[in-house]
């Protein structure tokens, strides 16, 4: 086996021991699996609802899930596939429930007070373009881009988590990176 898949299965295997212990009741494994998925959720949920009063609530209750059914966890996927698919349904019922406000889009492409370096100016401006094309996008794209890229999990593992197709999954990336590209033309070439 290479060095990535020993790890891989090395952190599997102690995903597997901390979920079963958590099914047993145990209040310091379930605090361990807290600690290692509270960042990675907290950002799948923050760049998936853009609420931050959401993404609290979201968050917890999808650990409290984890909590109350951790013995139901039969191994048959990755933990982290296992989790994120709580935390994207419980996300998906929070923005149907919630009204979405209306954001100020030129709050963040306001010219800050402060001369900055050419350099942070150029990252200031691709991140907000970024972060605008991203803004547009549905949740469900948002959802496959931000599990793609940034939690860096497979087709499958997404099916699996928005609890849908492949086929559906690759379609959303598909127009996902259509309208980023297309948000996105132009603007690029200026800043990196």
């Amino acid at each position: 086996m290479t060095g990535r898949a020993d790890r891989t299965q090395s952190e599997r295997d102690a995903d597997l021991r901390l979920i079963a212990l958590v099914g047993r009741g145990d209040a310091e494994a379930f605090r361990e699996l807290y600690r290692k998925y509270q960042t990675r959720l907290t950002r799948f949920l923050a760049n998936l609802v853009r609420q931050p009063q959401i993404v609290e609530e979201v968050l917890d209750d999808t650990l409290m899930v984890v909590w109350e059914r951790a013995a139901d966890f039969k191994g048959e996927s990755k933990l982290s596939t296992w989790i994120f698919a709580i935390a994207y349904r419980k996300a998906m019922k929070a923005v149907r429930r919630y009204d979405v406000p209306i954001e100020d889009h030129d709050a963040e492409n306001r010219a800050s007070n402060e001369a900055t370096p050419e350099e942070a100016f150029g990252q200031m401006r691709l991140h907000n373009l970024l972060r605008g094309a991203m803004a547009e996008l549905s949740p469900d794209h948002r959802g496959v881009v931000e599990l793609t890229y940034f939690q860096d999990l497979s087709y499958r593992e997404i099916a699996e988590i928005m609890d849908c197709p492949v086929d559906t999954v690759k379609t959303r990336m598909f127009y996902a990176r259509r309208h980023l590209k297309r948000c996105l033309e132009g603007e690029l070439p200026d800043w990196i």
